[in-house]
């Protein structure tokens, strides 16, 4: 068990909207929630494609993990997407076995946390 208490509000972006930035762009593809310990853990699943690099050319899939929910979808932020309060993953222990299972449901190259 993670022994962190606090808490923040994540905004659920648009799935499988380009976002563009200065190398590339990204999508967010899917949302996912895995029972870790008891608790639930929200994470999404991306693709990062870098094509107007000055070295080159390719793309990553990866894990953004915003941390276990405490309130699902509670409300709505000013752009009208749904907010979730969370509790970050903070402890290293508990960031590894987070990795690992993700590693093994999903087919991404890293794990980010929030």
């Amino acid at each position: 068990m993670d022994t962190n208490t606090e808490t923040q509000d994540f905004s659920h972006p648009e799935l499988n909207v380009q976002v563009t930035a200065i190398g590339g762009s990204y999508f967010m593809l899917k949302e996912e929630r895995l029972n870790i310990n008891g608790e639930e853990l929200l994470y999404l699943i991306g693709t990062a494609i870098f094509d107007t690099t000055c070295c080159g050319t390719g793309g990553c899939a990866y894990a953004l993990v915003p941390g276990f929910v405490r309130e699902w979808r509670y409300r709505k932020d000013a752009n009208g997407r749904p907010v979730t309060r969370v509790r970050p993953a903070s402890e290293e222990r508990i960031r590894k076995k987070i990795r690992e299972m993700i590693f093994k449901i999903e087919s991404v190259h890293q794990v980010n946390f929030l």
